[in-house]
């Protein structure tokens, strides 16, 4: 019986991904072996020292102590692209949103006192404050190139606006479903340079942190918008404050409230509304409770944010997975601790990710307490088990 410990509200077609008769999941599961969360902020309690994996339902792992979770040997998991179209909807609304002045002009309507008798002849009158611009033509550079930012490129792409897209780290098969038309740009300053708008799509690292900035702002063309439905401390918000203020911005949307913004007129706060959509949370629920399953069961590894991607078919009686610090000749020292318990090793597959290192191996037989113990006093390894 396997045990997961939920926080925060997970959709309900996630958890049915356990099996009753060989899952306990609940809140208040004692000792569990993972936990599965959306933005509970993992820092503030003690992880049990039972705990295997870590699944957040979303992208971002800001909330969870990742590094220290690596030094344990413990996996983490995401679910990148799962919430990729709500994501991509909410940038496509902010783009009209700002371009229209909609949210400005439907307040100035909701000010007007209907019962007057100039009503309508005011609504006439003040729809010449609230002219906008349309996007076909309007060059917009999309910082980061990540399902979501590929999927937000390529929408915009069909509403008919040129798209510069930077990503240093995209991958194979993301560049495969990027639209062709889409130029690259080598950096986000030649992304943002003579752009009508940017959105970003890239996790907050030391390297991300204020990625948009009032250097590269001024880069922009005149009158252009801010989009940030990423993570809050992308976009210096300062420096958008100060480029709205000095009419080089027309608008800023933002998810992350902007206290000192929050009764700007051209400034979009939204209550982090990202991936808040039925479809969202249960395709990031789904995808994460089978990961969660497939390595507790099987030992696989995918979408994990500290561990290689790895996935073998099962093969003979027992399967054994080790997590160990990435140094030399583990694989053979593994191999030799089995090889002395008379253990013949069927399959094998080894990887590694940063300063980890992960193997996978199905053996004929049954390896005895003794041997697990002696694979886990291996210098390095920092997590061995049996499936």
């Amino acid at each position: 019986m396997y045990r997961i410990r939920t926080y925060d509200n997970i959709a309900q077609r996630g958890l049915e991904r356990y099996p009753r008769d060989q899952y306990e999941v609940a809140p208040d599961v004692e000792q569990p072996d993972a936990i599965m969360l959306r933005s509970f902020d993992l820092h503030s309690v003690e992880i049990p020292e039972p705990v295997l994996a870590v699944g957040r339902a979303g992208s971002g792992v800001n909330n969870i102590p990742v590094d220290a979770l690596s030094e344990r040997g413990v996996v983490v998991f995401n679910a990148p692209g799962a919430n990729a179209n709500a994501v991509k909807e909410l940038v496509i609304a902010g783009l009209l949103l700002g371009a229209r002045n909609l949210l400005l002009a439907a307040g100035y309507v909701q000010e007007l006192d209907p019962e007057k008798a100039d009503f309508m002849a005011a609504v006439e009158k003040g729809k010449k404050r609230f002219s906008g611009f349309e996007l076909p033509g309007r060059r917009l550079a999309v910082l980061g190139l990540g399902a979501i930012g590929v999927a937000v490129a390529n929408a915009a792409r069909a509403l008919g606006m040129e798209v510069v897209g930077f990503d240093p780290k995209i991958s194979v098969e993301n560049a495969w479903k990027l639209d062709s038309r889409v130029k690259r740009a080598a950096s986000a300053e030649a992304a943002m340079a003579g752009a009508d708008a940017v959105t970003v799509h890239v996790p907050l690292t030391d390297n991300t942190r204020n990625l948009v900035n009032a250097e590269n702002l001024r880069t922009l063309n005149p009158g252009a918008m801010v989009l940030n439905l990423a993570r809050d401390g992308i976009v210096d918000d300062d420096a958008v404050h100060e480029g709205l203020d000095a009419d080089r911005l027309h608008a800023y949307i933002t998810d992350f409230p902007v206290p000192g913004m929050l009764d700007h007129p051209r400034v979009i706060n939204l209550p982090h509304l990202g991936a808040s959509t039925a479809e969202s949370e249960e395709n990031c629920a789904v995808m994460v409770a089978d990961q969660l399953r497939d390595y507790l069961e099987n030992g696989n590894v995918m979408n994990s944010v500290n561990l290689p991607t790895l996935m073998l078919d099962r093969k003979g009686e027992t399967r054994i997975a080790v997590i160990n610090r990435n140094l030399p000749d583990l694989v053979a020292r593994i191999s030799h601790v089995l090889g002395e318990s008379d253990l013949n090793i069927l399959h094998l597959i080894n990887d590694s990710r940063g300063d980890l290192a992960y193997t996978l191996l199905d053996v004929d037989g049954t390896p005895k307490p003794e041997t697990v113990e002696a694979l886990k006093g291996i210098t390095g390894v920092l997590r061995a088990r049996l499936l």
